[in-house]
């Protein structure tokens, strides 16, 4: 794939020069941007902002937004939740990566879409030359175990339409994985880890020596754990039984899993696991206990896929402040060998801490997410190569 020559200010990282990379992360329903200068491979934090709004509804804060970033900025990196079938490495976007995106948006609808209008827009009130770089959540799962990325369907429909398991939030769980790397030697470093991501979206991975083995979402970020406004796993036949008595379109059944479901559906009357947490009826209980349930399902069989578990961490908005969460999760996996602290688990919020009895075989951590760090240290390993 062709592209232009690197404007001077992205060639300094090829000297070794600091690169200061700013970062675009746009959720289904918020965006985080940071501007960050990486060094040696360390990336540190020179400045934030988090927004509660999908990009398109920002308006003129965005223009604020953008006039606030310090420069100069070597390059601009965004998450995109799926790159299809060709995109999984870090890519400069060129109008041919661009167009891949968008074809992808249809496995991602929540996503996608936001990524590339957010794109479209900062492009235009930046300089016209700074490099943009596509960092995809599908990456750390692009080598997934064939037994774990097949789906059982007729070969020739699964090869002809690249039916597979993608496998999402990839850079969450790398970032929990660097953050547990950080905590240990190298002699040290646990093999078996099984982290969750939970927030808006949720998903577990099972690692093995920092490669992924299996993880919960599949062909697109529907399939897995319980979430704020998706279903997540469900029985096929019901989408049917869905269609018929509801009179359902297509569009209309896409949106009935994708926001009207999870937390929200379970509950009639909220997606947020802080109003649910206190809440006192009913349907809000019985909510939380269905999102920890299936939660713990997956990780007690992820560690039949790893022979065990030797370190579980929790990420995400839901996984690093909801402490009832985790307790409810990991209750009655005694006999793997987790015990969890209950004063450490009660007492932590937001930061990097292991919450796990002294005398438990497996560390249970609080894992902090930055998915900025890693997405601008991969842009400026990209710039590094030249491309």
């Amino acid at each position: 794939m062709d592209h232009p020559p690197l404007p001077e200010a992205a060639t300094a990282a090829c000297r070794g020069i600091m690169t200061r990379i700013l970062t675009f992360n746009a959720g289904s329903s918020s965006l985080r941007s940071a501007l960050y200068r990486v060094n040696a491979g360390t990336a540190d934090c020179l400045w934030q902002d988090h927004r509660e709004q999908p990009p398109e509804q920002l308006g003129q804060q965005l223009d604020s937004m953008l006039a606030a970033i310090p420069l100069p900025v070597d390059a601009a990196a965004h998450r995109v939740v799926h790159g299809g079938p060709q995109l999984w490495r870090p890519a400069r976007i060129s109008a041919q990566v661009e167009r891949a995106i968008e074809q992808a948006g249809e496995l991602a609808p929540l996503h996608n879409p936001h990524a590339l209008n957010l794109l479209r827009q900062v492009r235009a009130q930046l300089d016209p030359e700074l490099p943009h770089i596509a960092c995809f959540d599908t990456g750390f799962y692009h080598d997934l175990p064939a037994v774990a990325a097949t789906y059982p369907l007729p070969h020739g429909i699964s090869t002809d339409q690249g039916l597979r398991r993608y496998g999402f939030h990839g850079l969450a769980h790398q970032s929990m994985l660097a953050g547990l790397s950080a905590c240990h030697s190298a002699a040290s470093m646990p093999r078996r880890v099984i982290s969750l991501q939970l927030g808006g979206g949720c998903s577990v991975t099972a690692t093995l020596d920092g490669r992924a083995l299996d993880t919960s979402m599949g062909f697109t970020p529907l399939e897995g754990l319980m979430m704020r406004t998706r279903c997540g796993d469900i029985d096929p036949g019901l989408l049917f039984h869905l269609k018929r008595s509801l009179d359902l379109s297509d569009a209309g059944l896409e949106s009935l899993l994708n926001h009207d479901s999870g937390l929200l559906g379970v509950s009639g009357r909220s997606g947020d696991m802080k109003t649910l947490l206190e809440a006192d009826d009913d349907p809000s209980r019985l909510a939380v206990e269905l999102f920890c349930y299936r939660a713990r399902k997956y990780l007690a069989a992820y560690t039949g896929v790893l022979s065990g578990v030797d370190a579980i961490l929790f990420g995400g908005g839901v996984g690093e402040n909801a402490a009832p969460v985790r307790a409810a999760i990991l209750e009655g996996l005694e006999y793997l060998g987790i015990r969890l602290d209950p004063d450490l688990n009660s007492s932590t919020q937001g930061e990097r801490r292991r919450i796990s009895a002294g005398d438990s075989r497996v560390g249970v951590w609080v894992m902090p997410v930055d998915e900025g760090a890693l997405m601008a240290r991969q842009a400026a390993d990209l710039l590094d190569q030249g491309i």
